[in-house]
């Protein structure tokens, strides 16, 4: 009996991840991403699937971020009732995740229905915060490393991906086939995940390719966050940090904190974490040491060196501050929430500067700033960039071209397929072209809507 796998998400894109696969007449979803960045992409979202949701019997999450878990309220409310297999990090960081999703999602369909800028009136939200927290329910954990039965017949097994907290790889054995989805995987060297566990053997991967056209430089988020900040703490200026919650705020704080111990930043230096996500998500590696790089020690090194900010008050506060000082702030990429406060009144002086962790998609605000534009608007208004910019280069969670590669070359033997998948094109087709020279394996990446049977 044949098994199907249909690309529903993460298809020539490095958001939306949905893989549905279907044998015997049962479907299982691996993934469950929303579509982010641009505005073509994110109107998928509104589009229902081409499967109705409580046809689907399964869904395994990879991992917590929104690009693979986001969509998962709004296939609860519409009818899938399922089991949600996930690792015990993935389900906490859910918790986190989702309802805030739910959030942003009421708090931009009010901000539209105000100013009457949505076709509906009134405009509705993708999905609620009460729609992501009854999502919650559907949830069970399952160790990493041991196989268990998503549904019967099907076997799974989850293997640590580094990345972000609670992040894995999948095989899925279903119908004489062996699957392997990698997720996204982290790097080898990465300052607070553990490596990728060394990938099974499987016929047909499913492999990401965020970074797969590029290669990490050398050096690390120490030495390129020390002299910026060191210059910073000297001149007395603020710098505005956006950081995704999950995964890239630790990694800043950790990399502070020892720079403040090696003398090479002042260990007065105030470090402000502002945003109740990051802060929950920072006190979760509390409860999952020996899953990431830190310590107890280093734990408490952090949490000695930082402020977290938790009320609205509290961050309002912060304006009133005098002296050199480091603001953490969501979200990475200053789509929205607080650091866009913080941007409108630091960005115009020429002692601040704002630090930008990461990758920056195409259409958002973060990318601008990137590429040097001198006037963003912030709140609606134009503010002037007149801070010092950087980007750093070191701080990504994801492996690069070479990385992903050297994983794959450690599977026990060559799979039959392999498919490029969660990468924008120009990433995913040099990622193709290199499997294919350097492996000598057949790879293609797909389109979004394919489907292939094996």
């Amino acid at each position: 009996m044949s098994v199907s796998l249909t690309f529903l998400g993460g298809a020539g894109t490095v958001t939306g991840s949905k893989y549905l696969v279907r044998h015997g007449g049962q479907a299982l979803l691996v993934d469950c991403g929303l579509f982010q960045g641009y505005k073509l992409l994110r109107q998928r979202n509104w589009r229902p699937l081409p499967v109705p949701p409580a046809e689907i019997d399964a869904v395994l999450l990879t991992h917590a971020h929104l690009d693979h878990s986001g969509y998962l309220p709004l296939l609860a409310r519409d009818g899938f009732g399922g089991p949600v297999f996930c690792t015990g990090g993935t389900r906490d960081l859910c918790a986190i995740l989702l309802p805030d999703s739910g959030h942003l999602q009421e708090e931009e369909a009010n901000y539209l229905s105000r100013h009457h800028l949505s076709k509906h009136e009134p405009a509705l939200p993708l999905y609620t915060r009460l729609d992501a927290q009854h999502s919650l329910a559907l949830l069970q954990v399952q160790p990493v490393r041991t196989p268990f039965e998503p549904l019967p017949g099907w076997r799974a097994t989850f293997t640590r991906a580094g990345h972000i907290l609670g992040a894995a790889s999948v095989l899925l054995e279903v119908g004489g086939r062996r699957i392997l989805f990698s997720g996204d995987l982290g790097r080898p060297d990465d300052l607070l995940m553990c490596a990728p566990d060394a990938p099974p053997a499987a016929d047909t991967v499913l492999v990401e390719s965020t970074y797969g056209d590029r290669s990490h430089p050398p050096g690390s988020v120490l030495d390129e966050l020390g002299l910026p900040l060191a210059r910073l703490a000297a001149r007395g200026g603020v710098a505005v940090v956006p950081v995704f919650a999950v995964g890239r705020a630790q990694t800043v704080l950790h990399a502070i904190a020892l720079l403040k111990a090696r003398g090479e930043l002042p260990a007065g230096l105030p470090v402000y974490l502002d945003s109740p996500m990051a802060v929950s998500a920072t006190e979760l590696f509390q409860d999952h040491v020996g899953e990431h790089c830190l310590s107890h020690a280093d734990l408490r090194a952090m949490a000695r060196g930082t402020t977290l900010v938790h009320s609205v008050d509290e961050s309002k506060a912060l304006a009133k501050l005098h002296g050199p000082r480091v603001i953490l702030a969501a979200s990475g990429m200053a789509t929205g929430g607080r650091v866009l406060h913080h941007l409108a009144l630091h960005a115009g002086d020429h002692r601040n500067m704002i630090i930008l962790t990461g990758h920056q998609a195409g259409g958002t605000r973060g990318a601008r700033i990137a590429a040097g534009e001198k006037t963003i608007r912030i709140l609606g208004r134009d503010v002037e960039i007149r801070a010092e910019v950087v980007q750093l280069a070191t701080a990504s969670a994801h492996a690069d071209g070479g990385q992903i590669l050297n994983w794959l070359r450690a599977m026990p033997a060559a799979p039959r397929r392999c498919y490029i998948v969660h990468g924008e094109l120009p990433a995913a087709d040099l990622l193709r072209q290199r499997v294919e020279h350097e492996l000598h394996w057949p790879a293609e990446v797909p389109e979004h809507g394919d489907t292939v049977v094996f």
